[in-house]
């Protein structure tokens, strides 16, 4: 308890030095000076908005040791299906673990595919070559939606992992990618992403575990949380 009260005051410390927790304004001169100063703040913001004409499709990388990549990359594409738009997922890794979101998005067959490929690339697995068939034949299924033009989003989840034990040509990957068509949004998860991806990617979000309570307090995955 004393280790958890002891985080929380390093947290709000941090947050005072940091200046996200400014004084309130008391005084009818600092009520105006904090106006002008969200004035200005909106102007600018409004002239950087105002600036940003160009719709593109987006090639954007979830990766990083932390929880959240394939949970954010559900998350566009429920937003996706809510403007009207056609998503695809493969599945590279995942292959029997159901998932809340996947529930939902299979509510919506004429928006969503979603293709698991096999029992896909597993951690527990010790045959390369099956994994690699596999892998194969996951790519072979995202480059067929990838080259349809009546989706709008795809998400590789997990070819991360695949790239990075090279189960697959980064090349051929990165070319398909990088040459999609011009307003197709392409989402890839999982850790480690290869520096070339990175560099190719439109979005990149690198996930930080600060804490976790499978490792710190044993609290195994809880359904509806983490699944």
């Amino acid at each position: 308890m004393a280790a958890a009260v002891e985080h929380r005051l390093d947290l709000s410390q941090r947050s005072e030095g940091s200046g996200l927790m400014a004084k309130k304004p008391q005084t009818t001169e600092e009520f105006t000076l904090a106006n002008e100063k969200s004035k200005k703040r909106k102007e600018a913001r409004d002239k950087m908005l105002a600036n940003k004409t160009v719709e593109k499709g987006l090639l954007i990388v979830h990766t990083g040791k932390g929880k959240g990549k394939s949970t954010a990359a559900f998350g566009v594409a429920a937003r996706a299906v809510g403007n009207g738009m056609k998503v695809g997922v493969i599945q590279y890794v995942k292959g029997k673990w159901e998932t809340g979101e996947r529930t939902v998005l299979e509510h919506f067959p004429e928006q969503v595919t979603i293709r698991t490929m096999g029992e896909g690339f597993t951690w527990e697995t010790q045959d390369k070559a099956r994994d690699i068939a596999a892998a194969e034949k996951a790519w072979k299924a995202s480059k067929e939606i990838i080259a349809d033009p009546s989706y709008d989003l795809v998400i590789l989840d997990e070819l991360n992992i695949v790239l990075r034990y090279d189960y697959l040509d980064l090349t051929e990957v990165l070319e398909v990618l990088v040459n999609k068509r011009e307003m197709l949004h392409v989402i890839v998860t999982g850790r480690n992403a290869k520096p070339e991806l990175v560099a190719a990617a439109d979005l990149v979000t690198e996930m930080t575990q600060i804490k976790h309570p499978f490792r710190e307090q044993n609290v195994r995955a809880q359904k509806g949380i983490e699944f």
